[in-house]
């Protein structure tokens, strides 16, 4: 990959992380805090881990990326996360920062091949799109979680039944 290249996809991608962090917080936030422990499953992960899963990946690839190497993750739920409303908030105590890392990167920071747990090797721009596929699908399992929880499923890319979408003002003139 050029350095060019890698530049390009970070001007596009970057957008694409903030527009899709909105949603992951919307979701986070439809956890119902009384709700923790639900599990659709014996063998899924209960809501608060799948929540903190969701929060603290988006957060580990982007310091990955930022860092040239991915150490190995802990996903073990901190003391101080009791709740879904915990995560939310550390979500947005730690991700803007990780952006901002991100977004300060060299082209040549950029295209510095990284080595993925031997499972990848590839340009450490790469990884922001994995990292989005990943948030995308946790996401996905969470939003599914919410409902049978007594939460409200919030839009996620158009209305959802229980908040419908509303067509912008300006576009239904258009």
């Amino acid at each position: 990959m050029q350095p060019d290249q890698a530049t390009f996809l970070l001007n596009f991608l970057l957008p694409q992380i903030w527009n899709e962090s909105k949603t992951t917080r919307k979701i986070l936030e439809a956890v119902p805090v009384s709700q923790s422990d639900y599990r659709p499953d014996p063998n899924a992960r209960t809501a608060l881990d799948l929540a903190w899963h969701l929060a603290r990946t988006d957060v580990w690839f982007l310091d990955g990326v930022a860092n040239g190497e991915f150490a190995p993750e802990n996903d073990a739920l901190p003391a101080n996360i009791k709740n879904s409303a915990d995560v939310v908030r550390w979500y947005d105590q730690h991700l803007s920062a990780s952006i901002e890392r991100v977004s300060q990167l060299k082209p040549e920071q950029l295209t510095k091949q990284v080595n993925f747990f031997g499972i990848f090797n590839q340009p450490a721009i790469t990884y922001l799109s994995i990292m989005i596929n990943h948030s995308v699908h946790h996401r996905g399992q969470l939003a599914v979680y919410i409902r049978p929880m007594g939460g409200r499923v919030p839009s996620i890319y158009g209305g959802s039944f229980d908040e419908p979408f509303q067509v912008p003002q300006e576009a239904a003139r258009a």
